[in-house]
């Protein structure tokens, strides 16, 4: 177990963050481009911010998955390719992380995020109005396993965007509803923070206290972000989240790299 000294304003500040990044995630996905650059912000070393955002995180992800769940917004037996190929992916991933070094992550991290800030930014989500599972086929269980390998290797990697990714890829892959796209994009994220949190705590890069702080207000966002999303859709959210990550993403790249 690894600790790390905040001031208290810092600390308020964080969990302030976690609450409405975990509003975010739960209706569009994204929250950890607010947590990671927070964290990274107030000094945590990357190791130990990856870890401890995935123990925030995951408080998030489990709330926002059982929302959706509850509403039969995700069927597990349906999804369930789905969950293993994501469980070993993050797996994988947060394996590799470990033995990349500080220096790497503090210039990968940023890159990534302004990536996925942009494409939430200038991307679109194509969807179908109807609520009806897409056909089981051959075809199907492959687009699941290779989706859930890539982004499941991706979250247990480096996390921030990873809900963008899943909600986008959705899109592209499947013809489903939006809400349908959002319960699933919410529940394999919470198996990837899920795994990649076992594995980062087994490595010994995980702040506790921080993480459980964060993550019990990561909890209250996300139970207010499944119930508006569910409510009133995706566009609730965007213009707020991609100028905060933008400019969050901005900073980093400016201290890692210039």
């Amino acid at each position: 177990m690894m600790e790390f000294a905040l001031e208290p304003a810092t600390w308020a500040l964080l969990c302030a963050v976690a609450m409405a990044a975990g509003f975010i995630d739960a209706i569009a996905g994204g929250g950890g481009m607010l947590t990671v650059p927070a964290l990274l912000t107030a000094g945590l070393p990357p190791h130990l911010a990856l870890g401890t955002n995935k123990l925030a995180a995951s408080f998030g992800s489990v709330t926002a998955s059982f929302a959706y769940y509850r509403q039969r917004l995700f069927d597990l037996k349906f999804w369930m390719q789905s969950v293993f190929a994501t469980a070993i992916g993050a797996l994988l991933g947060t394996l590799l992380v470990d033995h990349l070094s500080i220096d790497f992550l503090n210039k990968l991290i940023p890159v990534i995020i302004i990536a996925v800030a942009f494409y939430s930014l200038f991307g679109t989500l194509s969807h179908s109005d109807s609520h009806n599972l897409p056909h089981v086929t051959r075809s199907l269980k492959l687009k699941q396993w290779i989706q859930g390998l890539s982004l499941g290797f991706f979250d247990g990697m480096a996390g921030p965007g990873t809900g963008t990714f899943w909600t986008a890829s959705n899109s592209l892959l499947y013809k489903m509803s939006l809400l349908l796209n959002c319960g699933l994009a919410r529940s394999m994220n919470f198996v990837s923070n899920f795994i990649s949190l076992i594995t980062f705590v087994a490595l010994g890069h995980v702040n506790f206290l921080l993480g459980i702080s964060m993550g019990a207000f990561l909890m209250c966002g996300a139970w207010f972000g499944a119930q508006s999303a569910i409510k009133f859709g995706n566009k609730l959210i965007k213009p707020i989240f991609n100028s905060v990550v933008i400019v969050l993403a901005i900073k980093l790249i400016y201290e890692a790299y210039l």
